[in-house]
C-alpha cells in the first residue's frame, strides 16, 4: 500500500535530488515515497531431534510445509517477530539460540532472517495460517512438499550446525540467487 502526502498534490515518478533511483514524489510538498524490500522472519525450531513444521493454510503454496515464518511487523525486532510467527502459526513457544541465516530473494524483494530455536514445549497446534503442524525427525521431513526453496536451505543448513554453538550465519547457498520458479520447489 502506498501512503501519499497529506497535501493531496499530484504524484509522479522522478529521481529526487540527492538520490539515484526513481521514486514516487509529490509535486506540491516534495514528499518522497520509498518502496523498500519486505523482511521475513522465522525459525527452525527443534525439540529432541525433531523439527517443527507447519502445513500452510494460506497462499502462496497452500498445503505445503514450511518453518514458522512471516513478515516482520512495524515497531517489532526481528527476534520478536520470529517468536510471534511461531505463536501465530503453531501455538509454539520458542527460545531463539542464534541467527541461522540471512537469505536474499530479490525476485520478490525479500530479505529473510531465519533463527535457530529450541521448542520450549511440544504442546503445539495449528494456528490460523496453518492446516496442521508436526514435529519431524530429519529422515521424515517432507522434502518434496516444502513450500519454498529457502525452507529447504534453512533445514539443510540447520542440520550442518545443529551441534555447533557458534558459527557465522549462512546466506543463499552457492548458485541460489533467490530468483526461482515456485513450480520447481518440489525438487530435493
Amino acid at each position: 500500500m502506498v501512503s501519499y502526502p497529506k497535501s493531496g498534490g499530484p504524484i509522479r515518478r522522478a529521481i529526487p535530488e540527492g538520490d539515484n533511483l526513481e521514486r514516487l514524489v509529490c509535486d506540491s510538498c516534495g514528499y518522497i515515497h520509498y518502496d523498500n524490500p519486505k523482511i521475513v522472519v522465522g525459525a527452525v525450531a527443534e525439540s529432541r531431534g525433531r523439527i517443527l513444521l507447519c502445513r500452510r493454510a494460506i497462499e502462496p503454496r497452500r498445503g505445503y510445509w514450511t518453518i514458522p515464518a512471516g513478515y516482520l511487523e512495524l515497531n517489532e525486532s526481528s527476534e520478536e517477530g520470529a517468536l510471534r510467527e511461531a505463536r501465530e502459526e503453531a501455538n509454539a513457544e520458542l527460545r531463539l539460540t542464534g541467527l541461522l541465516a540471512v537469505y536474499n530473494v530479490p525476485r520478490i524483494s525479500q530479505v529473510q532472517l531465519i533463527y535457530r530455536a529450541a521448542l520450549l514445549s511440544e504442546d503445539v497446534s495449528a494456528g490460523e495460517e496453518s492446516e496442521e503442524v508436526g514435529l519431524f525427525p530429519a529422515e521424515q521431513i517432507p522434502w518434496r512438499d516444502l513450500a519454498f526453496p529457502s525452507v529447504r536451505w534453512a533445514l539443510k543448513q540447520f542440520a550442518d550446525v545443529q551441534d555447533i554453538k557458534i558459527f557465522a550465519p549462512f546466506t543463499n547457498p552457492d548458485g541460489e540467487t533467490g530468483n526461482f520458479n515456485l513450480k520447481s520447489t518440489t525438487e530435493v
